[in-house]
């Protein structure tokens, strides 16, 4: 039996549902946003904090919140906060696009190797399947390698420039493409797996492949490559049925604000202090990551 009116499916009629766009979802848009949770709105300030004092911190610290704190499980956690980052540095996009520091030319390059690495990481997940054990503790480890990977370019980055400029120097330009696409292809996989390393890492590994881009190029660069980066692999990890839109959605609502305030109060606070404090937590969630 079915109610007067009602489609052959049981839902409202068409018009309704045209004149209701929530209906049209099957009640989704007014679901989503009546399950909004305090405390994944706290998270979202605090890491949209962080993420606007220091412009790293996004995965680095969501992902291990997600999963440590609120026992969210591994793969859901990377999947939301994949589409979570790719929602936030669209914003930082459009800053950068807007006061002209953002290469595209680089940010072409980054792609080349990000999206088709991207792809096949999905489909090694899809293949071996999203709650096996094999790719569990893959994306455990690798979140932990990530980590790791992000806590010493926060402590190291200035020494490790000086001896980079000391004894390496500058790259061949020949080699400039070459070792772009490859550092695209390597935070492909890395971010798809963890969510973690489109900022500190891929800054770092800019600023070795381009010393003398300005530090602000340099940013805006790998922001507006982690927006496509991360949007891919958010995408590809909704299909594999890995989003919490409800947690999603909270975040949101937390972080997006305090990334505005945050940004503008940036330039009255000690960057250095930050990125310091942010090295020693990543430190203690590897750890927690590893051996606990």
């Amino acid at each position: 039996m079915r109610g007067r009116g009602t489609s052959p499916d049981g839902r409202a009629p068409l018009c309704c549902r045209m004149a209701h766009p929530g209906l049209a979802f099957g009640g989704i848009v007014p679901d989503v946003f009546s399950h909004i949770d305090p405390l994944y709105v706290i998270s979202g300030i605090l890491v949209g904090g962080l993420v606007g004092f220091t412009g790293v911190g996004g995965g680095s610290l969501m992902t291990p919140i997600l999963i440590l704190l609120f026992r969210i499980h591994p793969s859901t956690a990377v999947g939301t906060d994949l589409l979570y980052a790719a929602a936030t540095k669209t914003a930082g996009t459009a800053v950068h696009g807007w006061n002209k520091t953002i290469d595209w030319k680089v940010v072409g390059w980054l792609a080349l190797g990000s999206v088709p690495m991207t792809v096949l990481t999905v489909l090694a997940i899809y293949y071996l399947g999203v709650d096996s054990k094999i790719v569990q503790g893959t994306i455990t480890k690798t979140l932990g390698v990530a980590l790791l990977l992000t806590a010493f370019s926060l402590f190291l980055r200035k020494p490790l420039m000086r001896w980079y400029d000391k004894n390496v120097g500058e790259p061949d330009s020949r080699h400039v493409a070459r070792l772009t696409v490859l550092t695209g292809a390597i935070l492909g996989v890395l971010v798809t797996l963890s969510s973690v390393g489109a900022g500190a890492i891929g800054v770092t590994a800019l600023v070795m492949i381009y010393p003398k881009m300005p530090a602000q190029r340099i940013v805006g660069s790998d922001i507006a490559h982690a927006v496509p980066l991360t949007l891919l692999a958010g995408l590809g990890h909704s299909i594999l049925g890995t989003i919490n839109w409800h947690i999603l959605v909270s975040l949101l609502c937390g972080s997006l604000p305090a990334i505005v305030v945050a940004s503008i109060a940036s330039a009255r606070t000690s960057d250095t202090v930050v990125r310091v404090a942010l090295g020693i937590v990543l430190l203690m969630v590897v750890i927690r990551f590893w051996f606990l």
